[in-house]
């Protein structure tokens, strides 16, 4: 009995003190609260970073600034891409400063240690920039949303789309962590179900800067194509690796399956032309994604990623369950995003099913040539469009606890 009061006293004050600190910065309950986590300033600043910062931002501008009578505010971390100090800071968000979402997030290893504390805390996540399709599969919970794009999506558009090009042998440059491990694992899957082979691979630390090494093993592998299984500044040295040792004149192809925009413009066509790529969003595509593509680089001066976009979007879907739940409590809100239908600039026949897998249109794209260009963000070609349904892994496939039958 002296134990429960003990324990019934601790959970007071702790409760107390939290309140009290909440207080002591000005934060009321009366505010719908947003946190936003990314890379802001490492390797994968370039695709979301201050850019999806300043996107989320627009969300809540064009919002209003309220809803439900209630005061709309964000506040943002860098994550570093280490776990540890993802979860921390989002503990501290929730615990003290009364965030309701957290959005963004990139590292899919930082994703997956953040969405625990998200599901324990009974709060709400919207993945945007994490790739890993883990996220919505052996760890999805019923608090989180993976709203762009995974590596199940990347793996059954561009890989598939290069073997079907005679790409049938393959050597992975993989980076070494959770989104990595996952892309290879999807690609390796397509490859073979296609008819083609997996000659060899390399895992390679986060954040590497002399890819040497790698790309010589990847030439004397033999394989018709080298995989990137890696993102963002990653990508771009690998990238600029190949074309010092002329991995392409050479006769063996590379597939980039995880590019964005901004890593095409940092290389230049030059480097990139031909290169194909799967996307979830292209500025140049419609009149709708141009039009908020040059709002959104009116205030960067760059044009939007689609983690970048996809940020926007996910936040402005937030905000309207919120206003149409008339809660920020998050099984209401949950609820009303999943029965609800996504239909705006980012998203086609976008829905979010139980496993928390936001489906929608993606797109199969082929970096122009320079002399195809009109302009310095006119990088794309769109080949194909890839429908919600087929794009993203089907739920008869999933293991995520939340799908009948797990």
């Amino acid at each position: 009995m002296k134990m429960l009061k003990k324990l019934m006293c601790s959970a007071i004050v702790s409760a107390m003190a939290a309140a009290g600190a909440a207080q002591a910065k000005g934060i009321s309950d009366d505010e719908v609260r947003i946190g936003y986590l990314a890379d802001m300033s490492g390797t994968y600043s370039a695709l979301a970073g201050p850019g999806g910062l300043e996107a989320a931002k627009m969300a809540i501008e064009d919002f209003g600034g309220t809803v439900n009578g209630k005061k709309i505010t964000i506040v943002s971390a860098d994550d570093q891409n280490k776990p540890d100090i993802g979860a921390n800071k989002v503990r501290q968000w929730i615990d003290v400063d009364n965030v309701d979402m957290v959005a963004g997030m990139v590292s899919s290893a930082v994703t997956i240690a953040v969405n625990k504390v998200v599901e324990a805390k009974d709060k709400i996540s919207i993945v945007s920039g994490s790739a890993s399709s883990a996220i919505t599969n052996q760890y999805c919970t019923a608090n989180s949303v993976h709203y762009v794009y995974d590596t199940y999506a990347l793996a059954h558009g561009t890989g598939e789309a290069v073997v079907k090009e005679g790409g049938d042998s393959w050597f992975f440059l993989t980076a070494d962590y959770a989104f990595g491990h996952a892309m290879e694992g999807d690609v390796t899957s397509v490859v073979k179900e296609s008819g083609g082979k997996v000659v060899g691979g390399v895992r390679h630390p986060l954040a590497t800067n002399d890819f040497s090494s790698f790309i010589l093993q990847a030439q004397a592998s033999g394989a018709k194509i080298v995989g990137l299984a890696n993102a963002g500044a990653d990508t771009t040295n690998a990238l600029k690796t190949a074309k010092e040792f002329g991995v392409v004149q050479a006769g063996q192809k590379i597939a980039g399956l995880l590019i964005f925009l901004t890593d095409v413009h940092s290389l230049g066509l030059d480097t990139t032309q031909g290169l194909q790529l799967t996307t979830g969003f292209y500025w140049d595509r419609t009149p709708e994604t141009r039009a908020w593509a040059k709002r959104y680089s009116e205030r960067t001066g760059k044009m939007p990623t689609m983690v970048q976009a996809g940020i926007y979007s996910s936040v402005n879907h937030y905000l309207n369950a919120v206003k149409a739940a008339g809660t920020d409590e998050s099984g209401a809100v949950m609820a009303q995003m999943q029965n609800t239908p996504i239909n705006d600039f980012f998203a086609t026949n976008g829905k979010i099913r139980k496993d928390g897998r936001m489906i929608h249109d993606m797109y199969l794209a082929e970096v122009k040539k320079p002399s195809e260009s009109k302009g310095e963000w006119d990088l794309y070609k769109i080949l194909r469009t890839i429908p919600a349904d087929k794009a993203f892994r089907p739920l008869s496939e999933s293991k995520c606890k939340l799908v009948a039958g797990n």
